[in-house]
């Protein structure tokens, strides 16, 4: 039989890609999104004994992440109060293959990294082809304020590809 720890360490290794995701859509650095993904695992060993068996792993899995990033965030917009932003990125990399798919992909990835907090967290879910009721779980909000909040935010979404 497998220890709590092994068993941890396999699910956020088969959900691995859920972590990205969620650091990816609130970061756009990476030493800091390497810093992200050590404190979602710091976190997610810290408090897989009190995990509840009755939800499913993914869920719980997200709700931990949204907590890091979110909190990260808070923390950050407090710091910026006291830093000089500069106007252009020190470092800009550049992908091979520009076919027509991956600049809707970049741009689809480039308007949701504008939504707000709460719309993006909907979204990454929501392509993660997570159900209503998970991102509810996951959010803390109404099943019913999910299905709205992603009619509009596809809305917007179309929108912003037609410009």
């Amino acid at each position: 039989m497998k220890s709590a720890k092994e068993d941890i360490l396999q699910h956020i290794e088969e959900n691995k890609n859920l972590i990205f995701k969620v650091v990816n859509a609130y970061s756009y650095y990476p030493e800091e999104q390497e810093d992200l993904i050590q404190e979602i695992i710091i976190n997610l060993l810290k408090s897989y004994e009190k995990f509840d068996h009755a939800v499913k792993i993914t869920t719980w899995m997200y709700k931990i992440a949204f907590n890091v990033v979110i909190s990260y965030n808070r923390k950050i917009k407090t710091q910026e109060k006291y830093f000089v932003p500069l106007k252009e990125k020190l470092v800009h990399i550049q992908e091979e293959n520009k076919t027509e798919e991956n600049e809707n992909i970049k741009k689809l990835n480039q308007f949701i990294q504008e939504l707000k907090p709460l719309n993006k967290a909907i979204m990454i879910m929501y392509l993660d082809n997570k159900t209503h009721q998970e991102i509810a779980a996951v959010l803390g909000i109404s099943e019913t304020n999910v299905g709205t909040k992603i009619n509009r935010i596809k809305k917007e979404l179309k929108k912003k590809f037609k410009k």
